[in-house]
């Protein structure tokens, strides 16, 4: 899942805790107009959703996407803990110093009900969000948005975790380490797999699943996140700054840039540094 470009509205976050004996039942049947994600801590009972049933567990995350008819029945003999969160969202992009908004039609790369392990930062990601939306402190939307950034991001991690080999996962760790020891130099793919031992393929296959970039890509953007930093400092000029980040030409470093940003290195800094 890629999030830096998407703009979330919250509708509203729930929690909600019984004990053992006498609960009282949810039974829902619905429809939503937007996204859900619910957590189950602990609870039995059924969940609906296109046709297919699933058993409650304890640590299941569940996703309803737009338009899609559910039923959701809980046990009221067994103790219930779950955490929900109702959203929108809508993709935002910068091109060239303009903003253009698109809505997402498209729904979330999650399945419909899954079990997680070594659930606890996404039980506590879900905690501090919705804690910051019944709270209603000031800021508290703008705050609330950022938590279900993280939460997401939480789900993300937890799911590459699972979908892939974990010596895999920190041999990605290791390189981008790497990359941030060696920004001023030039890096090749077989340099770096022969750095994890890994084929160049598998690396640059399993390091696009996990960061959403190649790792040359990956390696690019640290370098022009880095430029960005020099630039707004106003003390270097484009030609030293590409020299320093192990561009030999200043023209192929302007180049990768302006794929990365939307803008020229000399762009981005008339409208960073000079407001132009």
């Amino acid at each position: 899942m890629k999030f830096k470009n998407l703009f979330f509205h919250i509708h509203y976050c729930n929690f909600r805790q019984s004990g053992q004996e006498g609960n009282r039942p949810i039974r829902i049947s619905r429809t939503l107009p937007h996204h859900e994600l619910v957590f189950i801590d602990k609870a039995k009972g059924r969940f609906i959703i296109d046709k297919k049933k699933y058993e409650l567990k304890d640590g299941m995350l569940l996703y309803i996407r737009p338009g899609a008819p559910h039923t959701l029945e809980t046990d009221p003999k067994a103790p219930l803990r779950c955490f929900t969160v109702h959203f929108s969202y809508a993709r935002v992009d910068m091109n060239e110093g303009r903003w253009a908004v698109h809505e997402e039609p498209q729904i979330l790369p999650l399945q419909a009900a899954q079990g997680l392990k070594n659930y606890y930062q996404i039980e506590d990601a879900f905690k501090r969000l919705v804690e910051s939306w019944h709270a209603k402190l000031p800021g508290y939307e703008f705050l609330s948005r950022t938590l279900l950034q993280q939460l997401l991001f939480a789900i993300a991690q937890n799911l590459k975790k699972e979908h892939h080999n974990y010596s895999t996962s920190l041999k990605v760790e290791k390189i981008i380490h790497y990359m941030h020891e060696h920004l001023q130099d030039k890096i090749t793919l077989t340099h770096l797999s022969d750095l994890v031992q890994l084929s160049p393929a598998y690396l640059s296959r399993t390091f696009k699943e996990i960061t959403g970039y190649s790792p040359i890509e990956f390696f690019n953007k640290m370098k022009v996140d880095k430029a960005k930093e020099m630039i707004l400092e106003g003390n270097w000029k484009i030609k030293e700054i590409a020299g320093a980040l192990g561009f030999t030409d200043e023209f192929y470093f302007s180049r990768i840039f302006k794929q990365t940003e939307g803008l020229s290195p000399s762009e981005f800094y008339d409208k960073n540094v000079h407001g132009v």
